[in-house]
């Protein structure tokens, strides 16, 4: 029986992507199938994947949630579904062509042969960004460097967003009690396999800034990080995590 292996596709306004990124992961040697969390986006996203589902009838999936309250809930939506429907491998992957879909193979080989969380990482050889404003590039670059020095987490891209888990780690972690809902929420994903021992891979990849569609960083989204990583390494110290 081969594995079934389910990529989760988080979606607030990408009508410009997100019939051409279901083609291209559909179009893989390898058989994902597809999750797509729509926060009711208001340009249509969630309508146009609805349409679609007929065409890859059992492959492609569509949750909408009523309430927009930050990238990490609807991933944590994502994984309790995938876990229900006995996924044996669940990816995190954005809609906006900045993860090659031709990656997910990848990180798939990585946890087939091992690991137990893959991630896509842009900094582990080097500084793998096309197209990023350098701001964002420092940004990021030195944010995974702020985390190993606060956590000792020893991953050079620890705010990736393009990972592959493996059921038992999502069924090991106590999903409803991750915090940071921002991009704080890849960090803590991270942290806690990491504290659980799992054995965790970073697979370089290319990562190319979106083309289509506008960007969700913000301010909020930073501070959260900043001070949520603060607090994880804290509650880590004393076993609460």
């Amino acid at each position: 029986m081969s594995d079934k292996k389910l990529v989760i596709i988080p979606t607030y306004n990408e009508i410009e992507n997100i019939e051409d990124i279901i083609s291209c992961v559909f179009s893989l040697e390898e058989d994902f199938d597809i999750l797509i969390v729509d926060d009711s986006s208001p340009d249509g996203t969630g309508e146009t994947v609805a349409d679609l589902i007929p065409t890859y009838y059992n492959r492609l999936f569509l949750e909408v949630r009523s309430t927009k309250n930050g990238l990490g809930r609807a991933y944590i939506h994502g994984f309790k579904w995938a876990l229900q429907k006995g996924y044996d491998y669940i990816f995190e992957m954005d809609a906006d062509f900045s993860h090659n879909p031709n990656d997910l193979i990848k990180l798939y080989w990585a946890c087939n042969n091992g690991a137990d969380l893959a991630v896509g990482s842009r900094y582990c050889q080097g500084v793998n960004v096309v197209n990023w404003p350098m701001n964002r590039v420092l940004l990021s670059f030195f944010a995974s460097k702020y985390v190993r020095l606060i956590t000792g987490l020893p991953i050079n891209d620890s705010t990736a967003g393009f990972v592959c888990f493996t059921r038992k780690v999502l069924e090991e972690l106590p999903l409803d009690q991750v915090e940071l809902v921002g991009y704080g929420f890849q960090i803590e994903m991270k942290f806690r396999a990491y504290c659980k021992k799992f054995k965790i891979v970073e697979i370089p990849i290319i990562f190319t800034d979106r083309t289509k569609g506008k960007s969700k960083m913000s301010g909020a989204i930073i501070s959260e990080a900043v001070f949520g990583v603060i607090k994880m390494k804290f509650m880590s110290l004393l076993g609460r995590l």
